[in-house]
């Protein structure tokens, strides 16, 4: 029984896994989508929730720096409920406020070139995602 962290964006969803005790996120890949039509997603993630065995999903929540809630952090709210909906998951939004950057500076650090980045980004971003959902637990 894993969970999920999903990085959903308007084009791209970044997915990472739990190892099955909950204590460490990995990168799994990076997920093309149209946030327009959801069932661009459905059969990759049920693949995924399916091969991993997955229990629970942890979404990136984006809010705005005073707290609020943006069309974007509405579209993971949507998001969220649609995969509670879809594959029965118990759904969790997390706050990833500058997991992005974050991401994308442990890349630079690590000396990445820029194409390399733009395709481990949103999967990097999903790691952060579902660490820190993790490490709140323990």
């Amino acid at each position: 029984m894993k969970k999920i962290g999903l990085d959903v964006g308007e084009k791209t969803i970044g997915i990472a896994i739990s190892d099955a005790l909950g204590w460490t996120a990995q990168g799994l890949t990076t997920l093309r989508w149209d946030e327009q039509d959801y069932n661009t997603a459905k059969d990759p993630l049920r693949e995924v929730i399916r091969d991993h065995d997955v229990t629970e999903a942890v979404v990136g929540f984006p809010k705005n720096m005073n707290g609020t809630v943006g069309p974007r952090g509405e579209a993971s709210q949507t998001f969220a409920s649609w995969l509670e909906e879809e594959f029965h998951l118990q759904t969790h939004l997390w706050d990833e406020r500058l997991t992005t950057m974050a991401a994308e500076r442990v890349l630079l650090d690590a000396d990445v070139s820029r194409k390399k980045r733009k395709k481990v980004i949103d999967k990097m971003a999903a790691v952060m995602i579902l660490q820190s959902y993790l490490d709140s637990k323990q």
